[in-house]
């Protein structure tokens, strides 16, 4: 094995970021692993006492989100994963719903890359998660969808201006990953996969420096190849899934 690294990550208390921490540190890698449930924090500190440290963290409490984060130095890989999702009910628009989703899964998730960026330096690695559905207009996902659509945008021009410093930028697109997220929605999700099968995936990626981890990797061709066709294409595409939900 590789030497020990120091990996933070965002939204560990559940789903992927979770396994994502239980994997580093079977490793034995040094994980700060962070989420708003400090039980669950406290279960996996209990799992892996010498391998994953807790830090309760909101990342909609923009002062504290700094200044914990600003504590940790050192750092080889940042993963932020924790994000929000809730589906618009166009009947009922509320703009406060894109408040929300935007707080935590853009806003919340700069304020973690704020706290963490100056003690970042040549070689670490900045790991930021989005979604596939950043790909297609799908239906009622205009919140969700457009958060992650504007935290790819901000994760490649990061990957631009953080080059020179030697600071790699890498983003991340999974599929439907069967989480407490995914079990509330009410649709078909094709190609899903385990939390297992998306955190082989991240690891893998991150180890070879991929500056695009899009898994999985048939769904993911398939979006990527439907968000290339002419607009009033995709527009039909995207009308037929939500016919077919």
């Amino acid at each position: 094995m590789s030497d020990p690294m120091q990996v933070l990550i965002t939204g560990a208390t559940s789903g992927i970021g979770k396994q994502l921490a239980l994997d580093y540190a079977a490793e034995g890698h040094h994980v700060v692993a962070c989420g708003r449930n400090q039980q669950a924090l406290s279960e996996l500190e209990q799992r892996y006492p010498e391998h994953i440290a807790g830090q309760v963290l909101d990342m909609t409490n923009a002062q504290e989100t700094v200044q914990a984060l600003r504590a940790y130095s050192n750092v080889d890989v940042v993963i932020l994963v924790a994000g929000l999702c809730e589906y618009l009910d166009v009947d009922n628009f509320s703009a406060d719903l894109f408040a929300r989703v935007f707080d935590v899964n853009v806003v919340g998730t700069m304020r973690c890359v704020e706290g963490l960026l100056p003690n970042l330096r040549a070689g670490s690695k900045l790991v930021i998660v989005g979604s596939t559905a950043r790909l297609l207009p799908f239906t009622k996902a205009q919140a969700y969808g457009g958060s992650k659509a504007a935290l790819h945008y901000i994760t490649q021009s990061l990957q631009v201006d953080l080059a020179e410093r030697g600071i790699k930028v890498l983003s991340v697109s999974p599929g439907f990953v069967e989480t407490p997220m995914t079990q509330q929605n009410d649709f078909e999700m094709p190609m899903q996969v385990s939390v297992e099968f998306a955190s082989n995936s991240i690891r893998r990626g991150i180890a070879k420096n991929k500056v695009d981890i899009t898994f999985p990797r048939t769904f993911g061709w398939f979006l990527k190849f439907a968000s290339r066709l002419p607009q009033s294409w995709q527009l039909a595409l995207s009308r037929r899934f939500k016919q077919a939900s």
